[in-house]
């Protein structure tokens, strides 16, 4: 019989290797979690300053008119599940003012916990330009938003 040479190879990992790998996936959570938290609010803020956006052709072609928009009805608006009460919560053009209005969203419970109760609004001049107003934290605020509470006229 010839000499037979016995393998005691290791087969599976020693608990340091273990720990070493779980303290990798912890490290990597605790950076990657807030991170994604933070894209995510800042793409809901996105989502909805997109949604009221839509409503200013309706709001101008109405204000052309002599007509003066009073809810997101009057503008054609659909809901959505970010804003509280799923519609703009203040829709308001006043005739006197020539046509300066405001569309206002405040952010509901199934937007991002950061932005709950926040509100983004567009805002229309006399002049018949828009602007972006929220209060929301400047960091989640797109480059074209002004950090402040948006005004009813």
């Amino acid at each position: 019989m010839k000499n037979m040479k016995i393998n005691h190879a290791q087969k599976g990992f020693t608990l340091i290797e273990l720990m070493i790998v779980v303290a990798i996936i912890g490290i990597l959570a605790a950076i990657a979690i807030p991170q994604y938290q933070d894209y995510i609010a800042r793409s809901q803020v996105t989502r909805v300053l997109g949604e009221i956006s839509a409503a200013k052709t309706s709001a101008e072609e109405q204000l052309n008119r002599g007509s003066f928009p009073a809810d997101a009805g009057d503008l054609g608006m659909t809901s959505s599940n970010l804003m509280d009460g799923s519609i703009p919560s203040t829709i308001t053009f006043q005739s006197a003012a020539g046509g300066a209005g405001v569309i206002i969203a405040t952010f509901g419970q199934d937007a991002s916990a950061i932005l709950n109760g926040d509100v983004i609004g567009i805002e229309r001049t006399t002049a018949g330009s828009w602007e972006c107003v929220s209060d929301v934290d400047a960091d989640y605020l797109p480059s074209s938003c002004t950090a402040g509470t948006p005004a009813v006229p």
